[in-house]
């Protein structure tokens, strides 16, 4: 990647000012390049050793390694695998997620590797306008790959600007990680649980493995059977009601009307009416974050669950949803069970089938 032309200059600067709305390009019929791999989660990263130990390092760890909130261990939010730039091979080049990361003042040889792909009229934009520091590049190497590169003029310039924009780094690779688990999830859809959705008012997409444990008028129960050891236990609810108050949508009550679902529906062991579901309260403590899912007012909320008698646990992912316009209150929830083991990739799991749920209109559900 050279900019070696006005164009690809300029081109620095649109992608750094309007980089969120960057689409990305996965052109892979006319393409003559390998297809991208690895590992959802994964991402390689190329920076100077000095650089990754002093204080550079840090900010990018605080971004990318910062634990994932509401799950019953500590997890960090990407798997960072750290390269010298120097030893960036071809292999390595067909990641499907790289940073590269450099200030235009290092004189190491490593930055000065990854210094070498920009022009000098690129550093000089660079250094007249402190606030560029970052450029996306999908397909560089590989198709249905992103390639982004973090730089500064000086590290104080580039940790400031990677603070500032710590959480649209990490939600770009969030929601890149989302699409492309989504593709290979969704690829073949469970009928059922679409039409028994229909009955709540929704449009459920699980894959063909969810199987329906329980169905009513205004609940559903998918599940994810677990014949291994080595796969997680994956279960999914949608709930519905009526939509009378804003008091609804406060933590608290959205609390009280899960664990409300829960005692009347899943049970840890069926046989054993005391093994309902309730929600951890100490460790970790539930986390509330306020959304917008398809143009209604919706509030996240991730944590750990356990059932009453104490038999299992683990955590979860949740979606209060308001409709405000038919007067409905949507409540969809995926929990993971899955003992000694890591909870992340579940549970991002959870978060693409739950967030690919859309509210029926009243002529869809009619029809």
């Amino acid at each position: 990647m050279k900019f070696k032309n006005r164009g690809l200059v300029m081109m620095l600067i649109i992608a750094t000012i309007g980089f969120w709305s960057c689409a990305e390009n996965e052109d892979s019929q006319n393409s003559t390049k390998p297809k991208a791999r690895g590992a959802i989660g994964e991402i390689i990263l190329a920076i100077d050793s000095t650089k990754w130990e002093g204080p550079v390092g840090q900010t990018l760890r605080e971004i990318f390694q910062e634990d994932v909130s509401g799950l019953i261990r500590d997890e960090s939010m990407f798997d960072i695998r750290k390269v010298d730039p120097r030893g960036m091979t071809r292999i390595l080049k067909m990641a499907t997620n790289i940073v590269y990361v450099t200030t235009f003042d290092d004189k190491k040889s490593a930055s000065q590797n990854i210094n070498a792909l920009f022009t000098k009229e690129a550093k000089e934009k660079a250094s007249n306008d402190p606030s560029l520091y970052i450029l996306r590049n999908a397909d560089e190497f590989a198709v249905g790959q992103e390639v982004v590169y973090l730089f500064g003029n000086n590290e104080e310039q580039l940790i400031q600007n990677l603070k500032d924009n710590k959480s649209k780094i990490q939600n770009l690779f969030q929601v890149r990680e989302r699409g492309r688990l989504q593709r290979a999830l969704l690829n073949r859809k469970n009928s059922s649980a679409k039409v028994a959705g229909e009955n709540l008012g929704l449009s459920i997409n699980v894959p063909a493995s969810y199987q329906i444990v329980k169905s009513e008028n205004n609940f559903l129960w998918l599940r994810q059977p677990t014949p291994r050891s080595d796969r997680p236990d994956i279960s999914l609810f949608f709930y519905e009601t009526d939509y009378v108050s804003e008091e609804q949508t406060f933590p608290q009550e959205i609390l009280q009307l899960r664990e409300k679902i829960t005692k009347q529906h899943i049970f840890g062991d069926p046989s054993n009416r005391n093994s309902y579901l309730v929600t951890e309260r100490v460790y970790p403590i539930p986390v509330f974050s306020n959304f917008k899912i398809n143009d209604n007012f919706a509030v996240e909320i991730r944590g750990g669950w356990k059932t009453n008698n104490l038999s299992m646990g683990g955590s979860f992912l949740a979606y209060l949803i308001v409709d405000d316009k038919n007067g409905k209150l949507y409540y969809m929830e995926g929990f993971v069970y899955y003992p000694n083991e890591a909870h992340r990739e579940p549970v991002r799991e959870i978060e693409t089938i739950l967030l690919a749920t859309e509210i029926l209109q009243e002529q869809e559900v009619s029809s």
